[in-house]
């Protein structure tokens, strides 16, 4: 069977060739249960091995040519749906969430799924330093930091730029994201105000940080730093999901009311 991978620049399409690659996401999606939703399937690749598994699989395809193509192509428990991702709106409860995304709307395709509800797990292709960024290697990011209470991240594997077509200039990355079954904040708003105060407020290291951008007096700030064995020149995102937990816990139980400066 023929593929067509020559991928719609404005559509950011690069398309995923590498049949270890394919296999290696299979095994990710098939140790997890209930119905697939894969974003952008382009010809297929990843379709037609999911669609082995006999579980409803629902592909959300930007391009109405290749939409049509592969559903003629996919058995009836298949759906294909020609939209652009980031106006679907999710169908009862997808178990995981597959896809190689465009890398020109990794960052929107995240933040619409963090903020899509019920599904369990995604296994998605970024680019390989935002998959890192994601999974605070080298320094957690923003976007992880509001979102670590949650959602775990962690990166699977390295991919070769070379396993896709066209060849992109830059490697990707297995991002895994799991869903926790227990949160580890409660007040998702006021908490996420918080982070974002914090990683945009100014000063040497956290202490400084926490006291000038977000209101926190210095015995505080420099209590729990202690607590936590961190040095007062810890920036943000050196953090964990833990450690910004406690550290919110702390803050709301001293009876401070965060600054939203």
């Amino acid at each position: 069977m023929s593929r067509h991978h020559g991928g719609r620049h404005e559509l950011g399409q690069n398309f995923l060739v590498d049949a270890t690659v394919i296999a290696d996401i299979a095994r990710l999606v098939d140790a997890t249960d209930g119905p697939i939703l894969e974003i952008g399937p382009g010809d297929g690749a990843l379709t037609r091995p999911l669609s082995r598994s006999g579980r409803p699989l629902t592909a959300v395809e930007i391009d109405p040519r290749r939409a049509k193509r592969l559903a003629d192509q996919l058995p009836s428990h298949v759906t294909v749906l020609n939209e652009d991702v980031l106006f679907h709106r999710l169908r009862g409860r997808p178990g995981v969430v597959v896809g190689n995304v465009p890398f020109h709307i990794t960052t929107a395709t995240l933040r619409w799924l963090l903020a899509a509800p019920h599904w369990r797990t995604a296994v998605l292709l970024v680019q390989w330093e935002v998959a890192r960024r994601r999974a605070a290697i080298g320094g957690a990011s923003l976007l992880t930091a509001r979102m670590w209470p949650w959602f775990d991240f962690s990166v699977h594997s390295r991919v070769s730029k070379r396993a896709f077509r066209p060849v992109p200039t830059v490697d990707g990355g297995l991002l895994v994201i799991r869903r926790r079954p227990t949160p580890l904040v409660a007040e998702r708003e006021p908490y996420q105000r918080f982070v974002h105060t914090v990683f945009t407020g100014r000063g040497y290291g956290l202490r400084e940080i926490l006291t000038r951008a977000a209101g926190v007096p210095a015995p505080l700030a420099r209590d729990w730093l202690r607590a936590e064995n961190l040095p007062t020149n810890t920036l943000p995102r050196d953090l964990t999901a833990e450690q910004w937990a406690t550290l919110w816990a702390t803050v709301r139980r001293s009876g401070r009311s965060p600054s939203r400066r």
